[in-house]
């Protein structure tokens, strides 16, 4: 079988879905401000980002340790597409529902400590994911457009996003706990 152009393609058009569906759907929910819906969507799109960061920070950067760099590539490849878009759109859409649902419900105020907290660790999340993460897979991208791409460059900027992603596992574990507080009306964290 013939590969086309389009099969060699590291990002495809229909990559821009990834990003535009989720957007238009969390827009819709905001603006119905139908609570259990965008409680439900928040809850939802930042388990979904939780869990990918613990998947590739606790399994596949042990997987990727034991490939040849050959089979890293490959499977890089094919991961740096969707994670380049899908990461940070369910990153920013969790945020996002998270401060309107925050809002709607009367919460977003600087006095309340877990607002606070809950900001701080955003802050974090956000600069890693957006600071560190995402130039990380530009730069990984550019690599492999190139003719011959540097392997090794390809191989060290994915494993410190593979690490990195159980770091920032550990902030949404801690994100994790401050909104199961918020969820049972401690807003000062009182134990």
């Amino acid at each position: 079988m013939q590969s086309t152009e389009e099969d060699n393609r590291i990002i495809k058009p229909s990559s821009s879905l990834i990003v535009i569906i989720p957007a238009i759907l969390v827009a819709i929910v905001i603006l119905v401000k139908n609570l259990t819906i965008l409680d439900y969507t928040h809850v939802l799109l930042g388990g979904t980002w939780t869990g990918i960061d613990l998947f590739m920070g606790l399994v596949l950067s042990r997987v990727m340790i034991k490939m040849s760099v050959g089979a890293r590539i490959e499977f890089i490849k094919r991961l740096v597409p969707m994670m380049l878009f899908f990461m940070p759109t369910i990153a920013s859409l969790a945020i996002t529902a998270g401060i309107y649902l925050a809002w709607y419900e009367g919460i977003f105020k600087l006095s309340y400590p877990v607002i606070i907290a809950a900001g701080i660790i955003v802050v974090i999340l956000v600069i890693t994911g957006f600071g560190v993460f995402l130039p990380n897979e530009l730069r990984i991208l550019l690599e492999l457009r190139k003719g011959s791409p540097d392997t090794g460059k390809i191989s060290r900027l994915a494993m410190i996003n593979f690490r990195l992603s159980g770091v920032q596992a550990a902030f949404q574990f801690a994100i994790i706990f401050i909104m199961a507080n918020i969820a049972m009306g401690n807003l000062f964290l009182r134990f």
